[in-house]
């Protein structure tokens, strides 16, 4: 849906994957997914992440994904119903687990990498993505069948644009394509103001070179085309 009210949109970033600036960003970014274990990240990687985003006011989000640290979660899996959504429930318990234990709670769901992508289409694992993940509200791509499910079981749902990765017919490009990373930090920033009308948040990968040097690029140009920086879900 719509971000909430006009001139109102969130930046979010994927954080505690053990190759992000996780304080350049906190200090950027109105919400943080945080990697729970399963593609990447610690429990004391999450809590330093949970801590300060607590610190800071940023929304934390659960990056639930495959249990593949080998390919960071980048590769899709045909894992049966019952086991994926035992794996998202096990991600998200020690998440929250841990934001409770820094002062914080898990605001909102999305789902990382290859499970992001495949959960646009796939019904079954849509469902088990969302069975193993209580009533959190769901952040996902605009048109997903994961978004879609969760708006029919009354759950609250928020769609993203990505500013650094390149769009095909509305789909982002494939990354093994030419095309689907932009590194020039104009682009990026130009492109964020364009995908604001549309979108609740926009997402700047946190792995990715130069990651807050873009955020904050991002940021700068959102806030002179007038928009108010704001998480989608209020933090606690």
């Amino acid at each position: 849906m719509p971000a909430d009210g006009p001139g109102r949109v969130d930046l979010n970033a994927d954080l505690g994957e053990e190759v992000t600036d996780d304080a350049g960003l906190l200090a950027v970014v109105t919400s943080a997914n945080v990697a729970c274990g399963f593609h990447a990240g610690t429990p004391a990687i999450m809590r330093s992440v949970c801590a300060e985003a607590a610190r800071r006011g940023v929304a934390v989000g659960a990056q639930v994904s495959y249990l593949d640290r080998e390919n960071f979660g980048r590769v899709a899996h045909d894992v049966p119903h019952d086991l994926l959504r035992d794996q998202v429930a096990e991600q998200v318990a020690l998440l929250a687990g841990i934001a409770e234990g820094e002062g914080t709670r898990i605001s909102y769901l999305k789902p990382h990498g290859a499970l992001y992508h495949r959960v646009t289409d796939d019904d079954e694992q849509a469902g088990a993505v969302l069975a193993g993940s209580g009533r959190l509200p769901v952040l996902g791509f605009p048109g997903s069948r994961l978004l879609a499910l969760a708006a029919e079981a009354g759950r609250a749902t928020y769609d993203e644009g990505f500013p650094d990765r390149g769009y095909s017919r509305g789909r982002l490009i494939d990354r093994a394509l030419p095309g689907a990373l932009i590194e020039d930090g104009d682009a990026i920033a130009a492109q964020a103001v364009r995908l604001a009308r549309d979108v609740a948040s926009l997402c700047v990968h946190g792995d990715s070179p130069g990651a807050v040097a873009h955020a904050r690029g991002v940021r700068r140009a959102l806030e002179a085309a007038g928009y108010q920086l704001a998480t989608f879900v209020p933090p606690p």
